[in-house]
């Protein structure tokens, strides 16, 4: 097999992370594995005690945090496997996951990155994730297949191309990362692998899931489900994706349905919901889109305060 890098990235929840690296270690042949940990600037720095804890790891810390882009590519500088797995410190691997995710890459130059199936941790029979659809670039919506679906080995049948990888596990061929470039770090956090994928479809790989292959995911563990982050950079990025890849038309079109369809229904469902504090990181998000380029690395939101 060849020598993957496993690279994680840790924000404040180094029990969650020692809960990974237990599940990587029991489930792994780490003779076999490079495991990178990147401590993102969490307040309180447990790299000390963990290289004493896990002296087979390669431990990284930033005093600052760079988000998820720029967390895991940090550790691109010290990773020397020809596979590069980048996987969310809120999973917990089972037997064999890596192997498999190797044999997809070896057996197929062409794919770029793979993902395999992703089931809820806490509701261990829900699928979370057995695919995506390509995406609509007029709405920017496409469809996770399989969620909330009950895993009877519906999607098992086969590896194959999908719309895009899933970002809380996805192996990376180095060759697609020397193409087309690493994570765009200005997406700070969510869209940033959706955006890689079409980079690195542009640079003539294809985009795999491997099913057979399976991860467990404890959902929401950093962000919660609303937030003023979390609100302000889906908005904010979604945008952000189709500035930098939908054709003209689609611009134009989203551009409309955005602020005609989007904006009213995402005001009204906050009133609705008792979170009219959301409403001005709304329009922070659409304010951000037409005063910065697409590669501006402002990330208009108070990034110490998280």
């Amino acid at each position: 097999m060849k020598k993957v890098s496993v690279i994680t990235v840790n924000f404040n929840q180094h029990s969650v992370t020692e809960a990974f690296l237990d599940s990587i270690a029991a489930n792994e042949n780490l003779d076999e594995l490079q495991i990178i940990v990147v401590d993102n600037g969490s307040r309180i720095n447990h790299v000390p005690e963990w290289i004493k804890k896990y002296p087979y790891v390669n431990f990284m810390r930033s005093e600052i945090n760079l988000g998820f882009a720029g967390g895991n590519n940090l550790a691109l500088a010290e990773a020397e496997g020809d596979y590069l797995f980048f996987v969310n410190n809120d999973t917990e691997v089972t037997s064999g996951l890596v192997e498999k995710l190797v044999n997809i890459l070896d057996r197929h130059p062409v794919v770029g990155m793979v993902s395999p199936k992703i089931r809820y941790y806490d509701q261990p029979s829900l699928i979370q994730y057995a695919g995506f659809t390509s995406m609509n670039f007029y709405t920017c919506r496409n469809e996770c297949i399989g969620h909330f679906e009950e895993d009877k080995g519906q999607y098992d049948s086969a590896a194959g191309q999908t719309g895009y990888i899933h970002g809380a596990a996805m192996m990376v061929r180095r060759t697609a990362i020397e193409k087309a470039g690493p994570m765009a770090e200005n997406f700070f956090l969510y869209f940033e692998e959706i955006d890689w994928c079409e980079r690195i479809k542009r640079a003539g790989f294809e985009i795999w899931i491997e099913p057979r292959a399976l991860i467990y995911h404890k959902e929401s563990v950093s962000v919660g489900s609303k937030s003023a982050l979390k609100e302000y950079f889906m908005n904010r990025n979604r945008i952000l994706f189709i500035r930098k890849n939908a054709p003209f038309l689609a611009k134009i079109i989203f551009t409309l349905h955005f602020c005609l369809l989007v904006t009213p229904r995402n005001v009204i469902n906050y009133i609705s919901q008792k979170r009219s504090d959301l409403i001005p990181w709304l329009f922070k998000a659409m304010w951000w889109n037409l005063k910065n380029s697409t590669d501006s690395i402002n990330s208009g939101f108070p990034i110490n305060k998280i």
